[in-house]
């Protein structure tokens, strides 16, 4: 059995008699291997999950605009450096007919998502935010980058509901390792996300489990950092390196940590990084990621939704682009249309009796 107990602690989380989320408590449970202990720990995630958000899983379709990108981070496909790459940028109208798909397959929101491209300017992604809201009621995600605040306000004031930038890891050196500055313009994340809140978004972040150099300490820290930001949307997903890039290729230059602190990349491990972030973020929507479906195709996402997420984000783009889209190898659904997934998902949440979602499935519209 863990040795933290489990009883409700300074985290302040919706989590049963008997659980205490402090730091060292989750650091303990992330490590945790006994099957007895997990499974306490997998029945309490969901318990709190049907309570705090329900048995609702909410669509999102995702599109994929655009494989540009400038940055320079080690593990992403899309870095700037991968000049063999098959780069495309979507055009208004494959988005919007992108968009229709997701509404016409019932999701209640999109997601537009894209490498971090000067391209996609401030007057294109407005236009298109607006065209979507004319011909649709769908809830509207952006995940582009670190963008200005005057970017950020027009797409806002546009429509936009919601936006995704996830912040890797709480660790600052080991986040510069990986993420490199633009020259001249330091990247914190952080302050971008608390920004975008004023604004009036709703904000979603996120890390990735088993980075080279992640401990135990440090995803702890992650996990509560989520309750202290209080996040509407969280992504927990496995590293999984591109062969393209240093953190991926052959000879991958890592940082790897003391065998004994170093996190891995495996299912397990993002499992239970998932079971805790919904104890110490109850009503928050958390994804059952593409991720931790690429390490497991047979049963990833049923996982995920099992060990408390209610969200998961289909593939609505075009295949032609979505094969050309390689943040990393061997993707889930790579190749399947978006109305063959729609049959394959629907059964699977279905066989866990769970709902499909109806609406754009905001934050506190969830709560129940």
């Amino acid at each position: 059995m863990c040795s933290a107990e489990l009883t409700t602690g300074s985290a302040g989380s919706a989590a049963g008699p008997g659980f205490r989320l402090d730091h060292a408590a989750v650091k303990a449970w992330l490590s945790e291997k006994d099957p007895d202990a997990l499974e306490a720990l997998w029945q309490e995630a969901d318990r709190v999950r049907k309570a705090h958000v329900g048995d609702d899983v909410h669509l999102r379709g995702l599109v994929e605009i655009s494989s540009h990108c400038v940055r320079n981070c080690l593990y992403c496909g899309l870095r700037a450096p991968s000049r063999d790459l098959d780069r495309y940028r979507m055009e208004a109208e494959e988005i919007l007919a992108s968009a229709w798909e997701a509404h016409r397959l019932g999701y209640g929101s999109v997601v537009l998502q894209a490498g971090e491209d000067p391209g996609l300017t401030k007057e294109f992604i407005a236009q298109i935010i607006r065209a979507i809201k004319r011909a649709t009621p769908l809830a509207i995600t952006l995940s582009l980058g670190e963008r200005s605040d005057d970017e950020l306000r027009a797409w806002r004031a546009a429509g936009a509901d919601r936006y995704l930038l996830r912040f890797e890891t709480s660790d600052p050196v080991l986040y510069r390792r990986i993420h490199p500055d633009l020259p001249g313009i330091p990247s914190d994340r952080f302050a971008q996300l608390h920004r975008m809140r004023a604004m009036g978004y709703e904000i979603g972040t996120g890390v990735m489990v088993g980075i080279p150099g992640q401990t135990w300490d440090t995803l702890a820290a992650d996990i509560l950092r989520f309750h202290e930001f209080d996040m509407d949307m969280i992504g927990v997903g496995p590293f999984l390196p591109s062969p393209r890039t240093p953190l991926g290729g052959p000879g991958a230059v890592a940082f790897f940590a003391d065998p004994e602190h170093q996190v891995p990349n495996d299912e397990l491990t993002t499992l239970k990084a998932v079971a805790l972030t919904r104890l110490v973020c109850p009503d928050a929507n958390i994804p059952s990621t593409t991720a931790l479906a690429t390490l497991d195709r047979a049963q990833g996402r049923e996982l995920g939704l099992m060990r408390g997420a209610n969200v998961v984000m289909p593939n609505v783009t075009p295949v032609a682009y979505r094969v050309r889209y390689e943040i990393y190898p061997g993707k889930a659904c790579v190749n399947e249309t978006a109305t063959a997934c729609q049959g394959c998902l629907e059964g699977r949440i279905r066989s866990l009796r769970r709902r499909l979602g109806k609406g754009p499935g905001g934050r506190y519209s969830n709560a129940m």
